[in-house]
């Protein structure tokens, strides 16, 4: 049990790469704690890991706000008594092309993709500075390489990476490193609403992207996840500030 004893919080978990992140962080022995603002999909994730035997505490909140945020996180402590990880994982798309994209398009991925991880992780490292260990992991994107018709989600990806590589040399001396791990084409709800939104079915997106990942085949959660808790072990303490892309093949 690779993470037996200690204790994850992931953002943005009750479906997606969130909800396998924090699954495989579970089946591994680590207790959970997840925060989402779908009340219907973090109760079905609560009744489903408990039925696996998981420890787990799920909570709805707001990433964009610092004091549900720090709520939560305190719960999370009072409940499993430390918090050792942290995944910054919730998300939104608003895609559009810069002219027609609008103020709230803009506003509305910043304060979750980037305020919500600045509030999250601001909450964890006073706990994770006085236990002098700690994880941070921030989910990332290929986008932040630039995307079409994703202005604000490239924007915020990239700044996540500026954000990990910054937490890293401000925590490194507490014992606390921070990564970043940036997802290619990954199976998910997101993915599937970007095929809606270009008016094509999501076979049809698939079967397009396919023919740009080496591998042959797209990803799924839990080749993320997978990436998550590399980042995530005790013996990579020597691991800090790095961003690795996970997408089946080199990106430029």
């Amino acid at each position: 049990m690779r993470f037996d004893g200690r204790v994850a919080f992931v953002t943005g978990g009750s479906r997606g790469i969130g909800k396998g992140i924090a699954q495989l962080f579970a089946e591994t022995g680590a207790k959970i704690g997840i925060v989402d603002v779908n009340e219907e999909a973090l109760k079905e994730t609560q009744k489903e890991f408990s039925e696996k035997g998981f420890e787990v505490l799920t909570k709805k909140a707001d990433v964009s706000n610092a004091q549900e945020v720090e709520a939560a996180v305190k719960e999370v402590v009072d409940t499993f008594g430390r918090v050792d990880i942290l995944v910054n994982n919730a998300g939104i798309i608003r895609d559009n092309l810069l002219f027609k994209m609008t103020d709230s398009d803009w506003e509305a991925v910043m304060n979750v993709h980037l305020k919500g991880s600045f509030n999250a992780s601001r909450a964890v490292q006073q706990y994770m500075v006085d236990q002098k260990y700690g994880r941070i992991i921030n989910i990332s994107s290929t986008s932040a390489l630039g995307n079409r018709g994703q202005v604000n989600y490239s924007a915020a990806k990239a700044g996540l990476q500026g954000f990990t590589k910054t937490l890293a040399i401000e925590l490194g001396k507490f014992g606390i490193t921070a990564n970043s791990v940036a997802p290619g084409f990954i199976e998910t709800e997101m993915t599937k609403a970007t095929a809606e939104r270009m008016g094509i079915s999501f076979d049809e997106l698939t079967s397009e992207t396919l023919k740009s990942i080496p591998v042959g085949r797209w990803g799924q959660p839990e080749d993320i996840a997978n990436a998550v808790l590399f980042f995530a072990d005790e013996k990579s303490s020597f691991v800090s500030g790095q961003v690795i892309y996970v997408a089946g093949g080199p990106t430029v």
